[in-house]
């Protein structure tokens, strides 16, 4: 079988790029080695610029239907309320903004809403393929599985996990360590006694003792529990291996536990990978870093990968864009990567709260190959941040940049240039965030080239395919 893309791993990562390509017109495969998706909730946080990046690839309203706000922490003391615990610094939402604090959906329902975008887009997932081989030379990718045809493609992308076979296969290392060596336990259960107002807080009682922590999951009725075992000793999965642990560390009898839907145990860590790229082949999501889930971050940083490699991928398969361009990618991906993982170490540690840099608004990409900024004074957005949301004469922005397109900002009298293709062209008065001049949005978010004229506009634009 031949594609353009053949993308490892059906996970929030793979299933974002498949739908990013999707409604490029690229030919992409996404193949997991599972034969269903993952069923569990472990990376339930949506930061606010993953709902943006959701919103543009036509999910927003789905996800916000499926999930709800986080509930504020609830702490207890020997069977009593002892006091509330806000998990994250408040925010409120502004017209640059709209999206102010993360949403909790579970990841399996994440997951089959990126599935049936996918699906509608006319795109799939075949299950039941399980890598074991990959070669590549320079004309494409051949990837060889337990069971089925070869897959021939252009290019691929591991996005398989942390355990990421694709990356093995490469030969690619990570660099990292270990947050904690004792066992963590991870559960979607169902539970009776407790109620979903709160996420409730069991502190340890005594020294030896683990935490207990029981979270009820919006758009469901099921509450994922964590729990810390300092004794190294192994968690149980079973039903009546959760009763105990809930007994133990709660007021709660073990009964109140009355179904477990799905279990797991690991080990938090930090790890990144030494390379985001090797010849055809991409590294994304966990398959290139490895967080702690304490910063909220793994999830949303993955699909932040997916979203940068998406247009680039079809910028130079479909756009006439040279290969070059995919060299951006780690330049841009990989640090971004190892300030998240390093956000997301200091939260677990305890060092730094659940503020504003865990929203992954302030994000940006300044010393980007991409970026050209030609301005001798710069207002409050430059080249290479993210362009906010606001209304040039009534034109919402984040409509405008909704699709797979580059939109050009005229604002505040500056004078576009005639039209190119694939670019749409907003003119009109500066909302307060950008200021006059000239903002070529690309199709990620990101301004990529501003000026007060047009001078040195032609050239950047063919540098990324649209001549």
């Amino acid at each position: 079988m031949e594609t353009d893309v053949l993308v490892v791993g059906a996970g929030p990562t793979g299933l974002a790029l498949g739908v990013d390509l999707a409604r490029r017109g690229v030919s992409a495969l996404v193949v997991e080695r599972a034969g269903t998706l993952f069923p569990g909730s472990r990376g339930k946080g949506l930061q606010p610029r993953t709902m943006e990046v959701f919103d543009d690839l036509g999910v927003l309203g789905a996800i916000r239907a499926a999930g709800g706000p986080y509930p504020v922490g609830m702490v207890w003391q020997d069977g009593r309320r002892a006091g509330e615990h806000r998990m994250f610094e408040p925010a409120e939402p502004s017209e640059e903004a709209p999206y102010d604090e993360p949403w909790m959906v579970p990841q399996w329902r994440t997951q089959e809403i990126l599935h049936a975008r996918l699906e509608e887009l006319g795109g799939r997932v075949a299950f039941g393929r399980e890598l074991t081989g990959l070669t590549q030379d320079a004309a494409g990718v051949r990837a060889v599985f337990a069971s089925g045809a070869d897959v021939t493609a252009r290019y691929a992308v591991a996005a398989d996990g942390g355990r990421s076979a694709v990356r093995r296969l490469l030969g690619i290392a990570m660099t990292g360590e270990t947050l904690d060596p004792h066992p963590t336990l991870v559960a979607d259960v169902r539970i009776s006694g407790l109620d979903r107002d709160n996420w409730h807080l069991f502190p340890p009682r005594g020294p030896g003792d683990g935490f207990l922590a029981i979270c009820p999951l919006a758009g469901t009725e099921d509450f994922q529990l964590v729990a810390e075992f300092p004794d190294g000793s192994a968690p149980d999965l079973s039903l009546e291996g959760l009763r105990k642990v809930v007994a133990a560390r709660s007021h709660l009898a073990p009964e109140a536990v009355t179904q477990v839907r799905w279990a797991s145990d690991f080990r938090p860590r930090a790890a990144l990978a030494d390379r985001f790229r090797s010849g055809r082949v991409f590294l994304a999501g966990d398959a290139a870093h490895v967080h702690s889930p304490a910063g909220g971050q793994g999830l949303n940083t993955s699909v932040q990968d997916a979203y940068n490699l998406g247009w680039k991928l079809g910028a130079v398969l479909r756009d006439g864009a040279g290969p070059d361009l995919l060299d951006s990618y780690e330049v841009e991906r990989r640090p971004v990567a190892a300030d998240m993982l390093g956000l997301s170490t200091r939260v677990h540690r305890g060092e730094t709260r659940r503020g504003g840099a865990t929203r992954q608004l302030s994000l940006g990409y300044p010393d980007s190959p991409l970026t050209c900024e030609t301005r001798t004074d710069p207002g409050p957005l430059r080249a290479g941040d993210r362009a906010p949301d606001g209304r040039v004469d009534g034109v919402r922005l984040f409509d405008a940049f909704r699709g797979p397109h580059w939109t050009l900002l005229a604002l505040g009298g500056a004078e576009a240039p005639g039209p190119t293709p694939r670019i749409r062209v907003v003119q009109g008065s500066a909302p307060a965030a950008y200021g006059p001049g000239l903002y070529l949005v690309r199709p990620d978010g990101y301004v990529g080239w501003a000026g007060t004229t047009a001078a040195g506009l032609a050239d950047y634009l063919a540098t990324v395919g649209l001549r």
